[in-house]
């Protein structure tokens, strides 16, 4: 940064924004705005580089691999206040994460000022609880305040020598020190000081007060001298990975296939292929197409919020993802497992799944309920204006989960996140449409993406290789683009256009035939990602919906907000626009009007409208 940088602060353009934005500023390794994302993304870092160590050079001694680094937090009162950190905090504990250490600015002031009004909580009996390793360092002295580099500097590397706990140093401080009238207050905490007391500051430290962003030389120097201090160290841990790559040649290959964020050529002819006829839920059909891709992909490692039986995440066969005692009669582990187990922490698991991608190279994923979504939204918001490739699993992604009834149902869950700028939202027909969906979200690397799955069966459409034609319907390797024609008009005539997303394609496929009975010629998009066929060209969405059909249905189980830019002025939308119920999915259903005949119907009206 150069000192105009500085001098741009929170204005258009500038490199400086009012919060430090991950792809904006060079340096800046995580978008840390809202409180406690910060720390709850640094337990994903500490994750990654854990399971990249496995990965690469699990043989070598603690310390003694070039794939061995700590992951450092600062961190404050609000930070540790967030409900988030509390998670994710929980978490690094149980996995013993020596590699994360955290230095807590603990100056007990916030927007409005003294803490004390709010928090008051043991923070040292909190995190010991959690299983950390916690040292304090008190600049508040008796005698007068004094900012001891030396003393944190001591403990750092404390903290360092602890290898089977993460640290946490609390580190007391006074906010705004040595501002005369503004420290260890609420004024200091986000507003500017303004000119009178940067003044007074400025005569405090010594400083010229007519002088404005005035930096000396050697402040200058030192800083931009770091690059040539550490050519030694950067050296050495270069020459350290030289001699690695050379004696794992194998592993070599694997590290460079990963840096360039490239998937073997051959991976598409692993994708499990369904038979036609068959009914399968889309989630099930996921967990085959996970076990499938993970065989081949050592990188791709992931699992729940407490519910991997039902989300269908687990890689069979692999070890959990967790310090050996920590194992269970149900779940083997070591710390360098494959199978992620997050608790009941959605919002953790969201949040340290775009630290590890953050940290790259691997791919990690995390599963729960859509409805459960909710719990994840902020960090799930954070992946996408940081342009991360955070997968997001979401299985029950309906009143199609039945039972469980309304508090467990998304309703405006799809709409809700498809209104994230970045965020692909994908929602699969059925179980071929599963296995192409998880091969092009791999084949992504710009941006997060959630894949919403059923829990109930649906059927497993009977296609052909190539577009729709007739009576065949298209491959689904047309998933890739976002929409495609899975069945066009089975009559000379294209009338009326079918849009339908997930469990709801079949309806729209029945509806075809019930229309074509009745000389109504009805083309079936399959939509299962808004966002990807906004990235096609517009010759190829007038293939698929061509402007001159304005008779046009869209179906979903869920709201029909954001549904209208496609159906247009005289379409209709098949949804629910109100809480579920408690009953069984095929009743459920029928109760709410989404129905085959409620397809037709809709199809007719918007026919004669």
């Amino acid at each position: 940064l150069e000192l105009e940088d500085i001098q741009a602060l929170r204005t258009l353009h500038s490199k400086t924004p009012g919060h430090p934005e991950y792809g904006h500023t060079k340096g800046v390794e995580i978008t840390t705005g809202p409180l406690g994302q910060g720390l709850a993304s640094a337990v994903g870092f500490a994750y990654a580089q854990r399971y990249e160590r496995g990965l690469f050079d699990p043989e070598a001694a603690p310390g003694e691999s070039p794939f061995d680094h700590f992951t450092y937090v600062l961190a404050g009162d609000g930070d540790l206040q967030e409900g988030v950190t509390s998670e994710a905090s929980s978490l690094a504990g149980h996995q013993e994460l020596g590699n994360l250490i955290a230095i807590y600015d603990s100056n007990q002031i916030s927007i409005e000022d003294d803490t004390d009004i709010s928090y008051s909580e043991n923070v040292r009996q909190r995190y010991e609880a959690y299983g950390w390793q916690v040292i304090e360092v008190d600049w508040r002295r008796e005698d007068g305040y004094a900012e001891d580099l030396p003393a944190l500097y001591a403990a750092i590397r404390e903290a360092q020598r602890e290898t089977g706990k993460p640290s946490l140093i609390i580190l007391k401080t006074i906010i705004g020190w040595p501002s005369p009238s503004k420290q260890n207050t609420g004024a200091i905490h986000g507003s500017a000081l303004g000119g009178e007391e940067v003044k007074a500051l400025k005569e405090v430290l010594g400083f010229d007060p007519e002088q404005q962003f005035a930096v000396a030389s050697e402040v200058i120097e030192r800083s931009r001298g770091l690059l040539a201090r550490a050519a030694e160290d950067r050296a050495a841990w270069q020459r350290d990975f030289d001699a690695w790559a050379a004696a794992h040649p194998e592993r070599k290959a694997l590290f460079d296939r990963l840096e360039a964020q490239e998937l073997p050529e051959s991976l598409v002819e692993v994708l499990p292929t369904f038979e036609a006829g068959a009914s399968m839920a889309t989630r099930a059909a996921s967990g085959k197409v996970l076990n499938a891709l993970a065989a081949q992909l050592p990188e791709l490692w992931g699992g729940s919020a407490d519910l991997a039986g039902s989300n269908n995440t687990t890689i069979d066969g692999a070890p959990s993802f967790v310090p050996e005692r920590r194992s269970t009669s149900s779940w083997q582990g070591n710390p360098y497992g494959r199978v992620l187990h997050f608790g009941i922490r959605e919002h953790a698991m969201a949040a340290i799944l775009n630290g590890i991608q953050l940290h790259g190279n691997t791919r990690s994923y995390g599963g729960t309920f859509l409805q459960f979504a909710d719990y994840m939204r902020p960090a799930v918001r954070l992946a996408a204006l940081m342009n991360v490739a955070s997968i997001f699993v979401w299985t029950h992604d309906s009143i199609g989960l039945g039972e469980d009834g309304p508090t467990h149902q998304p309703i405006e869950h799809l709409a809700a996140l498809r209104a994230i700028p970045n965020l692909a939202m994908v929602r699969p027909a059925d179980a071929n449409e599963v296995a192409i969906a998880w091969h092009e979200i791999l084949s992504r690397h710009a941006g997060p993406t959630g894949i919403a799955l059923t829990r109930q069966n649906v059927p497993v459409f009977a296609r052909t290789e190539g577009d729709a034609s007739g009576e065949l319907f298209a491959s689904a390797e047309g998933v890739r683009k976002g929409a495609y024609v899975l069945a066009d008009s089975p009559t000379e005539t294209l009338d009326v256009i079918l849009i339908a997303t997930g469990s709801e394609v079949q309806l729209a496929v029945e509806a075809r035939e019930e229309l074509a009975a009745s000389g109504i010629g009805a083309r079936v998009v399959s939509a299962p990602c808004l966002e990807w066929f906004a990235e096609q060209s517009p010759e190829y969405r007038e293939t698929v919906l061509p402007a001159a059909v304005t008779a046009r249905v869209s179906v979903e189980a869920g709201i029909a907000l954001g549904w209208r830019d496609y159906v247009g002025d005289r379409g209709r939308s098949v949804s629910i626009e109100h809480f579920g119920a408690s009953a069984d999915a095929k009743t459920l259903f029928t109760e709410f009007g989404i129905t085959t005949a409620a397809v037709v119907e809709a199809a007719r009206s918007s026919l004669a409208s």
